[in-house]
């Protein structure tokens, strides 16, 4: 799974979100005199764009909001939202797509399905639900307040009004999730113990000066006059004390006596108000494949199967005498498997990575500008945020109960987090700036967390597992990722409860304890997120297969990676159109469009 930037909190999926700025003005319909169909769907996208982040756009014809404000989330706001984007759709509908040109019939594919999966969310009023085990809110308005990209005063003021909205953006969410427990759309309860520690940690808070939301305030530029500064940092201490920590405390308090207490006592997602339809689209918008849950489930069951197999002769490889379950007894106990502190955790972690490095040109024609650190995942939310988070900037280890944190995983965990993985792919994305906006910062997830896992298996091929415990632990990855299509489909379509989902991993998975507690909840809390990992491998595995077969010696592995890297984040049909047309063209070196550096091996190929 990916981050999208060098913060402290969790950053959700664009394309999730749909808490966006506001404006009352509905997109101007396009009609045949405003020219071509390109150039309509043009002003399509680009005010819907605009509108939808606050930032204008050339031809822009909905005046922007103030993008200095925190959202406006309440009900009302969310109709507009519904409204708004159902007349996107409905010019989208109108255009008529074979007179675009071949780019902008793939934009619109994109941006077509972008649009359906908002939509969506607001029939299906997801606005209701907040958060989950793995994200929420409270966590991410430190990400929404900006304060990473503080310069001069103006910045540091806006900062500080962003402050003071704290408090009605929480009774906004408050009375979301009012709305939600009444209809029966919730978090289900058996997933909330502890859920309230990220809360508290900023309720709970005695000195301001310990919030993460003054630390922008302890070193402010040498630009800034001293006086000036002095009453800046008087300012945040007084917003904090008075205003950001009791809004947390309200929260804390209604997420205690209210929404922990009605919260609904069901777990699957077909077990909520529209709940088959409500999931059947989840299962669209996560793997944008339009297979039916049964489908999925048994997909998961055969590779389940497949991967046992080569992980028994992976345990033979060890030496190990016994049976399975006393392997993996034996992996989750013994000492040797474990960091002893938390630094050695993030070494090794940079030592696989500086590895995979050595191995980059090898396979990949491109790499792009930026460049990626590894830092612990934050205090406050380690205990229940996975192992590790990858993005654009940087690699977040989670080094919080280090015996919960197998050492021969970290190759694997490595690769998908970082390079090949997500820091690869988002970084390359962000630099596509011949692409549109909408394009450059969506997030599909089976194409992102498909590559992310196409990456660990990469990981053969560069010689990174180098010992048959790290083989071992590449194979529980890639178990980890067939179990969730058996266990996401089992627990919301097939009725599973947690205790069967936590077997099941028990079972086939070298995982830990904690591991698979928190992942179980993570299944639980955001329906279908979980099936686009392997589902986006295996087509692009399958589209390997195909252009190795069809090309023979003409195939060349860096033209691959770099032309499926080179789409941006796809729908996996849009993927496999494009690979289709690598094949007739015989394999070419794609051209990025982007202001790349070429990568060279050591003789300068």
């Amino acid at each position: 799974m990916y981050i999208t930037s060098r913060i402290t909190r969790l950053a959700v999926f664009v394309l999730a979100l749909g808490l966006l700025s506001l404006v009352q003005a509905a997109p101007a319909p396009a009609s045949a005199a405003d020219g071509s169909a390109d150039a309509q769907f043009t002003r399509i996208y680009n005010t819907e764009w605009a509108w939808r982040t606050g930032h204008p756009a050339a031809g822009a014809s909905a005046a922007a909001p103030d993008n200095s404000r925190l959202d406006d989330v309440g009900a009302l706001s969310q109709q507009r939202r519904l409204d708004y984007w159902q007349h996107v759709l409905e010019q989208l509908d109108a255009l008529d797509v074979t007179k675009l040109t071949a780019a902008n019939r793939v934009n619109f594919e994109v941006y077509h399905a972008q649009i359906s999966n908002l939509l969506a969310d607001q029939k299906f009023k997801t606005w209701q639900m907040p958060f989950n085990s793995d994200s929420a809110f409270w966590s991410d308005v430190d990400y929404e307040l900006g304060g990473d990209h503080l310069r001069r005063v103006g910045d540091y003021r806006k900062y500080l009004d962003r402050l003071s909205q704290i408090p009605a953006y929480f009774d906004q969410q408050i009375a979301n999730m009012r709305l939600g427990l009444k209809r029966g759309f919730s978090v289900p309860r058996e997933v909330l113990n502890g859920r309230d520690v990220s809360i508290a940690a900023v309720a709970d808070l005695q000195d301001p000066t310990q919030s993460s939301f003054y630390t922008p305030f302890k070193h402010l530029p040498a630009s800034i006059p001293a006086d000036q500064a002095q009453t800046l940092q008087g300012q945040a201490l007084q917003r904090i004390r008075d205003e950001v920590i009791p809004a947390y405390a309200k929260l804390l308090k209604f997420f205690r006596d209210e929404y922990v207490p009605q919260a609904r006592t069901t777990l699957a997602a077909e077990a909520m108000p529209d709940g088959k339809a409500f999931y059947r689209q989840q299962v669209r918008e996560y793997t944008t494949l339009n297979l039916k849950p049964g489908q999925i489930h048994q997909i998961g069951l055969e590779q389940v199967a497949k991967l046992h197999v080569q992980m028994l002769k992976a345990m033979k490889d060890t030496g190990f005498k016994g049976n399975f379950p006393a392997f993996l007894a034996f992996l989750r106990n013994d000492p040797r498997f474990y960091a002893k502190s938390p630094q050695e955790l993030l070494d090794r972690s940079a030592w696989v990575a500086k590895e995979v490095d050595g191995q980059m040109s090898k396979f990949f024609g491109h790499l792009p500008r930026s460049r990626f650190t590894i830092e612990p995942v934050p205090a406050d939310i380690a205990p229940y945020y996975t192992s590790g988070r990858g993005g654009p900037g940087v690699y977040l280890v989670n080094t919080y109960d280090l015996k919960s944190r197998p050492l021969y995983n970290m190759p694997a965990l490595t690769l998908h987090e970082s390079y090949p993985g997500h820091a690869l792919q988002l970084e390359l994305a962000a630099e596509r700036h011949g692409q549109p906006a909408f394009r450059r910062n969506g997030y599909i997830s089976a194409y992102g967390e498909g590559w992310g896992l196409y990456s660990e298996y990469l990981g053969n091929e560069m010689g990174i597992y180098k010992t048959p415990y790290q083989k071992f632990g590449y194979l529980t990855y890639q178990m980890w990722r067939a179990c969730r299509l058996v266990v996401d489909t089992g627990i919301h379509h097939l009725g599973w409860t947690r205790q069967q989902a936590i077997d099941y991993l028990t079972v086939n998975t070298a995982l830990s304890d904690r591991e698979i507690a928190n992942e179980v909840d993570r299944y639980i809390s955001w329906p279908g997120q979980a099936l686009s990992y392997e589902l986006g491998y295996l087509k692009i595995r399958q589209l390997r297969s195909k252009a190795e077969q069809a090309l023979g010696p003409k195939f060349d592995i860096r033209h691959f990676h770099d032309t499926v890297l080179s789409t941006g984040s796809v729908p996996l049909p849009v993927l496999e159109k494009r690979i289709d047309h690598f094949i007739t063209d015989g394999g070419p070196e794609p051209d990025f469009g982007c202001d790349c550096s070429k990568a060279k091996d050591a003789r300068g190929r």
